[in-house]
C-alpha cells in the first residue's frame, strides 16, 4: 500500500508518521455531486422504496403522479398521456427512471389490456416524444418492463444474450398457453419497442426486464405469499414445478443504482435474483422463515377458481419465469440476497418488526 511520509510530531523528533495513501484520498477526494432523478410513475410500492433509497443516498429525486400523496420528496402532477408543465422536471435531470405500468393484479378483460396497453406503451412513447426535444435531457433512461417477456420455461435459464421470448407457446406436450399468457408476452414486446424506437443518442436507455420485487410492506407480493402461509394454505401451487423469478428490495434498489454508475450498460438487463428456484421450494423456504412446518396444496384447477374470485390471473403463480442477471453478474454486481431462503428469513424479520 502506498504511504505518505509526514514530518516528526513536535516534541519527538525520531518518531515517523505513517498515514496510508488511501486514507488520505478518502479525506481530500469530493463527494459525488447528488443527482437528479425523476421517476414518472413512482408513487407505487416500487417506487416508493426506490425514491426513498435513492434519497437516503442524497440525490434529488422528484416523483411524477397522477394522484395526490404526501412523501418526504417532490411530486409534480403528471396524466402519462399529455405534454404539460412536468416536461420540465427532465430538462437537465441526470436520469429519468420512468415505472408507470397498470397493474397486472387484475382480470385480463377488455378494459384493462387496455389500460395496461396505455399506461406502458403510451407513456413510453410520450417520454421518448420529450426527452427527444430537450435541450439537456437525462443522461440515462431506464424504463420498467419484466421478466415475462422470456417464455415459460423449466428446461433452463433465460438470460440476456441466450433467452428465448414467450408467446404463443406450448406449456405442456399439446397443451397451448392461455391466451393472457400471449397478452403478457405481447405487451411486454411492444413495451420494449416503443422504447427503443426513438434514437435519443444523449441518452443511454437501458430496460428492466425486472422479476417480482418483494418487499415488507403491505400491499405487495410479499404479503400474498405470506398471508397464504400464515392461514396454512402456503402449499405447493400447480405441480411446483414451474419457477419462481424475484428478487429482495434491497437488490431491486442497488441493481439500479449499479446501472445508472456504469455508463457502459444499455439494453435490456434482467433484474432478478441469480437463483430462481421451483415453486415447490419457494414456498417450503417462505414456511420455514414464518416457522408454518404444513400448507395445504393448491392444484391448478383451484387456483383457476381462486383467482376469478380474487379478481386476478392463475398465470402470476403458474408461469414458469426462469430468468437470470446474466449481464449484473458479468459487469461485476454483488447481490445481497442471492438465495430465496435467506431473503425470506430478513423479509419475514422485517415484517416482524413493523408489527
Amino acid at each position: 500500500m502506498d504511504e505518505a511520509h509526514l514530518p516528526a510530531a513536535p516534541g519527538n523528533s525520531d518518531v515517523n508518521v505513517f498515514i496510508p495513501q488511501a486514507l488520505i484520498q478518502g479525506f481530500t477526494s469530493p463527494r459525488p455531486r447528488p443527482l437528479r432523478i425523476v421517476l414518472p410513475g413512482g408513487s407505487g410500492q416500487v417506487g416508493q422504496m426506490l425514491a426513498r433509497y435513492l434519497q437516503k443516498q442524497g440525490h434529488q429525486v422528484t416523483v411524477l403522479t397522477r394522484g395526490p400523496y404526501t412523501p418526504p420528496w417532490q411530486t409534480v402532477h403528471w396524466d402519462g398521456e399529455q405534454i404539460g408543465p412536468w416536461t420540465e422536471t427532465l430538462e437537465g435531470a441526470d436520469v429519468c427512471i420512468n415505472l408507470s405500468g397498470r397493474s397486472v393484479n387484475c382480470r385480463m378483460n377488455a378494459t384493462n389490456r387496455r389500460a395496461m396497453y396505455d399506461s406502458r406503451i403510451g407513456t413510453t412513447r410520450l417520454l421518448n416524444e420529450v426527452i427527444s426535444r430537450l435541450s439537456d435531457p437525462p443522461r440515462v433512461w431506464l424504463n420498467a418492463s419484466t421478466a415475462t417477456i422470456y417464455r415459460h420455461s423449466i428446461d433452463r435459464p433465460m438470460d440476456e444474450a441466450t433467452g428465448e421470448l414467450g408467446g404463443n407457446e406450448l406449456i405442456g406436450k399439446r397443451r397451448r398457453a392461455p391466451d393472457t399468457w400471449d397478452f403478457s408476452v405481447h405487451i411486454a414486446k411492444e413495451w420494449e419497442a416503443a422504447f427503443f424506437e426513438t434514437e435519443t443518442p444523449r441518452t443511454r436507455k437501458i430496460a428492466l426486464r425486472s422479476a417480482i420485487v418483494f418487499s415488507p410492506t403491505p400491499g405487495n407480493a410479499f404479503q400474498v405469499f405470506s398471508n397464504l402461509v400464515r392461514m396454512g394454505l402456503g402449499g405447493t401451487q400447480g405441480n411446483g414445478r414451474q419457477y419462481v423469478c424475484w428478487i429482495h428490495e434491497t437488490d431491486f434498489a442497488r441493481a439500479v443504482d449499479f446501472l445508472v454508475a456504469h455508463e457502459e450498460m444499455d439494453g435490456p438487463v434482467n433484474i432478478t435474483a441469480p437463483n430462481p428456484l421451483p415453486n415447490r421450494e419457494f414456498m417450503q423456504a417462505l414456511r420455514d422463515a414464518w416457522d408454518m412446518p404444513n400448507g395445504f396444496p393448491a392444484p391448478a384447477p383451484l387456483l383457476e377458481i381462486g383467482a376469478f374470485f380474487m379478481r386476478t390471473e392463475s398465470e402470476l403463480v403458474l408461469k414458469s419465469r426462469r430468468a437470470i442477471p446474466g449481464r449484473l453478474l458479468d459487469a461485476g454486481f454483488e447481490f445481497e440476497f442471492p438465495d430465496w431462503p435467506e431473503a425470506a428469513e430478513d423479509l419475514v424479520r422485517q415484517w416482524k418488526s413493523r408489527e
